[in-house]
């Protein structure tokens, strides 16, 4: 006797899911500003790798963790984070998220 049919899946809401990666993307880029602000204008080495960890955290850490939930929102704005410290180390040639220390000096 053969398995009875699975129902269909729902779609997923690619949509959502598209535009929430954009919103978590330019979120990402406000707070690297604002974080970046702060620690240029304390002056000091340890609060620009204070600031480097803290957006790498958020933008890593937390987008990894928010996509391992799988949910379509949490999906969406985990890739976003993710995909907005990605870009900020590419544009900005590691200068704003901590990868070239050397050009703080």
């Amino acid at each position: 006797m053969p398995p009875p049919p699975q129902p269909p899946q729902p779609p997923r809401p690619t949509g959502l899911i598209v535009g929430l990666a954009f919103a978590g993307a330019f979120g990402y880029w406000v707070l690297n500003v604002i974080v970046g602000l702060i620690a240029l204008s304390a002056g000091s080495t340890v609060a620009i790798g204070v600031g480097a960890g803290f957006l790498a955290v958020v933008g890593l850490g937390a987008g990894i963790v928010l996509v391992v939930l799988r949910k379509p929102w949490m999906l969406g704005l985990g890739l976003g984070l993710m995909i907005g410290w990605a870009l900020a180390s590419i544009v900005t040639a590691g200068y704003c998220t901590g990868l070239n220390p050397g050009m703080y000096t």
